[in-house]
């Protein structure tokens, strides 16, 4: 007997991550027909808060592929009331934010990534999207005429279009034959969720620290999340990064830079050096192939970069998709994807180099930069724009320099 024949569907999205799940609602919203394909099993379970802040501009595209998404993520997540830099023990900027309002998203809200993909789910199923659990892709062809997918087990897919968002470790990508193009940080960074103590509830702000005096003058950014907090320590060159995510060593540092009972409530440690690169394309040669998210580049977190740009790369696929199959010939099918892979990489490439200069800020290897900084506490004394330059630039560059819709 010869092989089982795939199974036909229009267009496919590898991977129910929150990239993902988002190029389904698009696809829904151009009235398409789209099959999700998750390695994992229904109802699995990801540790750790993940991505947990999400821009205006990303709450904006989710309300505008399936009104009311957008404020249910707003109103489930947290909106910080204030961000505080401090340059050691000494306070350098501050910022409080007017309240929300109700008829305008408000700037930013945090949540932790898995309660972001309940909600994502919930408005895919309502909207009619398929799932095909436990799918692992193992490989893929792509031709002029469609891709031919196949996952664990043997089982085989074709469809016209396939949005790759299959992450860091993608398939598709390797399929496509694109290469990642950067590097890695030199610094590490352990990272550590804290789940709020109701009965010690702390201030909803965002806080820098400069050399933090309790973490041995390393930098620490403390940033709340619906339910919890992130705690981030940034190493110096030559600490073991495993020492440092010991168990008794991230209690001793979370007691030091929260309340001493917060020490008892971390529910997830991890140590990354951050890679900071993007996708030779976005795209296969045949222009099937649609490379979103972390399978189009890894960016270190700073400024909330990376799922903030996956979410509009998976709208611009979806917009790709449904012009390249309303287009009367093939090679206008095959510009509109090519547009796609295009717009899409220069925004990658800007996101990663700012995200690089917001590294380079921190690490403040070359003299030019570490007087620069000194110099910038020092005026803060007198308040202006030095503050609010210390407190940015841990971030990047913002978008709007180039204008948000470009570049998330």
């Amino acid at each position: 007997m010869g092989a089982e024949a795939p199974l036909e569907r229009s267009v496919l999205v590898a991977g129910a991550g929150p990239v993902g799940l988002t190029a389904a609602l698009a696809l829904r919203a151009r009235g398409l027909e789209v099959t999700v394909l998750e390695a994992g099993p229904a109802g699995r379970a990801r540790p750790g808060s993940r991505a947990i802040f999400y821009h205006r501009q990303t709450m904006e595209h989710w309300e505008k592929i399936s009104p009311g998404l957008g404020w249910s993520v707003a109103r489930a997540g947290l909106v910080c009331s204030t961000k505080r830099t401090f340059w050691g023990e000494r306070q350098v900027f501050e910022r409080t934010y007017q309240p929300p309002s109700a008829a305008v998203l408000p700037h930013a809200t945090h949540l932790a990534q898995a309660d972001l993909e309940a909600l994502l789910y919930e408005a895919c199923q309502a909207s009619g999207v398929e799932f095909a659990w436990d799918q692992q892709v193992t490989g893929a062809r792509a031709d002029e005429a469609g891709v031919l997918v196949e996952v664990a087990g043997g089982r085989r897919w074709r469809a016209g279009y396939v949005v790759a968002a299959d992450g860091s470790r993608s398939v598709l990508r390797d399929a496509a034959g694109v290469t990642m193009e950067g590097g890695r940080s030199e610094s590490a960074f352990v990272i550590v969720d804290v789940a709020e103590d109701p009965q010690c509830p702390l201030r909803p702000e965002r806080v820098y620290y400069y050399a933090h005096p309790a973490a041995g003058r390393r930098h620490v950014l403390l940033v709340p999340f619906a339910g919890g907090w992130r705690a981030d320590l940034m190493l110096r060159q030559g600490d073991d990064p495993q020492a440092y995510s010991d168990p008794g060593q991230v209690a001793r540092f979370v007691g030091q830079v929260l309340p001493e009972r917060y020490a008892q409530r971390v529910t997830w440690v991890s140590t990354y050096r951050f890679l900071q690169v993007v996708g030779s394309s976005f795209t296969d040669p045949s222009h099937r192939i649609l490379l979103a998210g972390e399978a189009a580049h890894l960016f270190a977190p700073f400024g909330a970069r990376g799922l903030n740009s996956g979410v509009p790369d998976a709208v611009c696929a979806a917009d790709a998709i449904a012009a390249a199959l309303d287009a009367d010939r093939p090679a206008d099918a095959a510009r509109a994807v090519a547009g796609f892979a295009g717009q899409r990489r220069a925004a990658a490439l800007y996101n990663r180099d700012s995200a690089a200069l917001a590294l380079t800020h921190m690490r403040a290897n070359g003299l030019r930069i570490r007087v620069r900084r000194r110099l910038a506490a020092e005026l803060a004394r007198r308040g202006g724009r030095a503050g609010a330059w210390l407190d940015s630039s841990p971030f990047g560059p913002k978008a709007a320099a180039r204008g948000t819709e470009e570049i998330y």
